[in-house]
Formats: C-alpha cells, structure tokens, sequence
C-alpha cells in the first residue's frame, strides 16, 4: 500500500462501495491490495469528492 495517499503504485486497489444494513448505510473506501487498509462512515457524511484526473 502507498505511504502517501498521491503516491500510488500500479499495484495499488482503490475501491468504494456503500454497504446497507436495516439500521443504516455505510461508505466504505478500501485498499483492496493491502490488509486492513479501509474506512467506513455514515453515507450521509460523506464528503463529495472531485474526479482525480
């Protein structure tokens, strides 16, 4: 996985999905080339990000 965020390598998965449950929607953003490298919040505040050109 890459160190700085700017930095990825060809190797490197970026993916995000939103993972529903009864009780609430998550965002979830994972590395999936690295273990444990993910971060989940409420769908609702999730920021909006630009493309990334």
């Amino acid at each position: 996985m890459a160190t700085n965020p700017q930095a990825m390598t060809s190797d490197d998965t970026i993916v995000g999905s939103i993972d529903s449950t009864a009780a609430s929607d998550e965002y979830v953003i994972a590395d999936i080339s690295a273990d444990g490298a993910w971060l989940s919040m409420q769908a609702d505040d999730a920021p909006t990000l630009p493309a990334w050109r």
